[in-house]
């Protein structure tokens, strides 16, 4: 049996993009336009036939408009059941007439937050009727099309030239599927904004919400599948990034890419960032991107053969030049020149992604993990020190020289896994010990794989938890470092800081480790 024709259409949409077009193709098809408020003048100035939804339902709009659309004149033209001789019955009973077509988009409640309006303005952009308009007509798909997004317009309309001025089920279907998915995503973002204008930290019910933005070939392996979704409103970031030149991105990219991306912006001055399989292999500042390049690749120039880099200044042509040497698989950085880009687009396949600014550190929320039968759920890590914070345990106080690096070493150590050892000499890591069981292991590996000329001798060394013994700390000493960074507490302090003494090396606790599983 051939599917009827859209016959009514309610439009009501804060999102205006499209409107007039989609309105008029309905038109085209002799469909009858229900609208409200600023939508219904949009129309009208455009020259289309509208009936606004006050005189529609007899009923005018009140409260500030806060009600125009919850009336049963509305809500069961949705929802009733054309094929039901009661639900018929009951309609021409009260003169309700059947409504085909609801097209709804939301108010702008994410958009409203991120303005840093107030708590009543965000309040008054919390849409009520927009959402029950939108289920209802999701629920009744099996005769009502549901339109919440202007990039359906024209599927919808394509679809209705197909079928001669109806829409197929299987498009309904879809549509109705997308509303359920837009009225919970729209949800989660009021329920997690009142927990925190409550102080709320973990609520009973925790919910999460994303955009499509792409889906992906394959996962962290081909064999399994992977997409990557976005958080609303557009806050910079791997995930929102622009990418201006090569292949599409793979999952282990994305991954890469937002550690390499989070390190970088962990550093005022500029500094360059090389991950591979999702730990730092070469970190480094410099009076330029290019100078500092040549530091950052000195570290650990295997492994950053395939890696991701992130740039917290936009790209120059003198970095671009130095970056095409070497086999490279993304880019990230606020920007690059016209010149910078004119040099990497001789790489083909080379990711290049602008995020327009750099995310703040402390900008990363909470971090989610799967677990059987449910997720772990942790603030992001948005510790810091400061020398102030700092005590120094040993009979030797730090140069000034070891306390730059100190700290260089502190912010790069809390980007590797553990167990994590950090060598650093000049702003500069000179050798990383990553993901090990042991922490002397990670000491000796980060020393053994340093490729600079005094590989790690006269370097600081930075550890992301104490050292249980002493053994871990006497590895670094034997690899050069005259300096030592990290947390303390460990039931042998004493021990480990009688050994700093014995070598006559400086060593400071912070207070805080920075475990990073």
């Amino acid at each position: 049996m051939a599917e009827k024709p859209i016959a009514r259409a309610l439009i009501s949409v804060s999102d205006k993009t499209g409107l007039i077009e989609f309105a008029t193709a309905l038109a085209r098809h002799k469909v009858r336009l229900l609208s409200t408020g600023g939508t219904a003048k949009a129309l009208k100035e455009a020259g289309l036939a509208v009936t606004e939804v006050s005189a529609h339902t007899g009923f005018p709009e009140i409260l500030d408009g806060r009600v125009k659309t919850l009336h049963p004149m509305i809500h069961g033209g949705i929802l009733a059941n054309r094929d039901d001789p009661k639900h018929r019955t009951a309609m021409e009973g009260h003169s309700i007439d059947p409504i085909d077509m609801v097209v709804v988009n939301l108010y702008p409640f994410a958009e409203t937050i991120a303005s840093g309006a107030d708590y009543d303005t965000c309040i008054e952009n919390i849409d009520i009727g927009g959402p029950a308009m939108i289920r209802a007509a999701a629920k009744n798909h099996a005769y009502v099309s549901v339109v919440t997004d202007p990039g359906e317009y024209e599927s919808v309309i394509r679809d209705m030239d197909e079928q001669n001025g109806a829409v197929s089920p299987e498009l309904r279907a879809w549509l109705a599927r997308e509303a359920y998915a837009r009225t919970s995503s729209y949800d989660a973002t009021i329920s997690d904004w009142l927990a925190r204008q409550q102080g709320t930290l973990w609520p009973k019910r925790l919910t999460v919400s994303g955009r499509r933005q792409q889906e992906l070939r394959y996962g962290e392996n081909p064999h399994q599948k992977a997409a990557v979704y976005r958080r609303t409103p557009h806050e910079p970031g791997i995930a929102t990034a622009k990418q201006l030149q090569g292949k599409d991105l793979s999952y282990n990219n994305y991954n890469d890419g937002d550690g390499a991306l989070m390190a970088a912006a962990e550093f005022e001055e500029p500094v360059i960032v090389i991950v591979k399989h999702a730990n730092p292999c070469g970190v480094a500042t410099g009076d330029t991107l290019a100078q500092a390049w040549d530091k950052a690749l000195a570290c650990d120039p295997v492994s950053a053969f395939g890696g991701v880099v992130a740039v917290n200044r936009p790209i120059d042509a003198d970095l671009a030049k130095k970056m095409t040497e070497l086999f490279l698989e993304v880019i990230i950085a606020p920007a690059a020149t016209e010149e910078a880009m004119t040099i990497l687009s001789e790489k083909k396949n080379l990711r290049v992604l602008v995020t327009g600014e750099m995310p703040k550190a402390s900008s990363k929320q909470n971090v989610l993990r799967t677990i059987s039968g449910g997720f772990l759920a942790q603030t992001a890590d948005h510790g810091h020190v400061t020398r102030e914070d700092c005590k120094v345990v040993t009979k030797r106080q730090p140069t000034e020289a070891e306390w730059r690096d100190m700290m260089f070493a502190w912010n790069v150590c809390k980007h590797v896994k553990s167990n994590a050892i950090v060598y650093v000499r000049d702003n500069a890591t000179v050798g990383i010990g990553a993901g090990q069981m042991s922490r002397v292991d990670s000491s000796r590996i980060a020393a053994s794989k340093s490729e600079t000329q005094q590989g790690t001798q006269n370097s600081v060394v930075a550890s992301d938890a104490f050292f249980p013994f002493a053994d871990g700390l006497l590895s670094a000493i034997e690899a050069g470092a005259t300096a030592a960074i990290q947390p303390g507490g460990s039931m042998r302090d004493e021990e480990v800081i009688k050994a700093a003494d014995d070598a006559g090396i400086a060593m400071v606790f912070t207070g805080m480790r920075h475990f990073r599983h």
